[in-house]
């Protein structure tokens, strides 16, 4: 089943003010990107994407949101959630001690993305938040729970991903937000835009995916 949200997305329940312990240190004034995905498992295509944005972007932190669930994906092959974030902490790693592993949408008891920041920008009202995503989920961004709040709700950078190019470059969310897309030079400005704001970041590609991994680890498992 595919979901088109155009219109607002009601609010969720988010935890008490005060009640969550996310350990993520983040200051106000800071320009922190957040990085939501099920890292099932990580790899050094996230990192990539991490390590453009943070670059191009002039920003102080990543937060690596790794997912209970994607509510769009089968939980079938999801690996446990203890596995991913570890998984996520150790590609994380790589790129630098800039990046935070966290499990917020576990403690914020949020399962969709538009939930997960709202509960965010609330916590930390005086966070330059940017939403990071590679350019193979701006393809499907428009079937998002609520993609349209999550556009107005902070400035957005796509990173370019392999074999993604062309069908993110005409995406609904493209199209539809095509006068609110700054160019990637100006990508510098970004976290200080008032939303909707948004840029595409070309950057050499890195094949690496999730999908590709599990596939191998399973014909790697069968032809044991």
């Amino acid at each position: 089943m595919s979901f088109f949200h155009a219109g607002p997305a009601p609010k969720g329940f988010g935890p008490r003010p005060g009640a969550l312990r996310d350990g993520l240190g983040l200051q106000p004034g800071m320009k922190v990107g957040l990085f939501g995905g099920s890292f099932n498992p990580a790899h050094d295509g996230h990192a990539h994407v991490a390590e453009t944005a943070m670059r191009r972007l002039g920003l102080d932190r990543v937060v690596w949101l790794v997912s209970p669930q994607n509510p769009l994906k089968s939980n079938h092959e999801t690996a446990p959630l203890s596995e991913r974030m570890a998984s996520a902490r150790a590609v994380a790693a790589t790129v630098g001690p800039a990046m935070i592993v966290s499990d917020f949408e576990t403690r914020a008891g949020t399962r969709w993305t538009v939930d997960t920041l709202r509960a965010l920008t609330d916590r930390y009202p005086g966070v330059r938040f940017v939403w990071l995503m590679g350019s193979d989920n701006l393809a499907d961004f428009h079937r998002w729970r609520g993609w349209t709040d999550i556009m107005r709700l902070m400035p957005v950078a796509v990173i370019a991903r392999p074999g993604s190019l062309l069908d993110s470059r005409t995406a609904p969310a493209a199209a539809r937000f095509v006068h609110n897309r700054i160019p990637a030079g100006q990508a510098g400005l970004l976290a200080s835009l008032q939303a909707p704001a948004w840029t595409y970041l070309t950057a050499p590609l890195n094949p690496r995916s999730s999908t590709a991994i599990r596939a191998a680890a399973k014909a790697r498992s069968a032809g044991a």
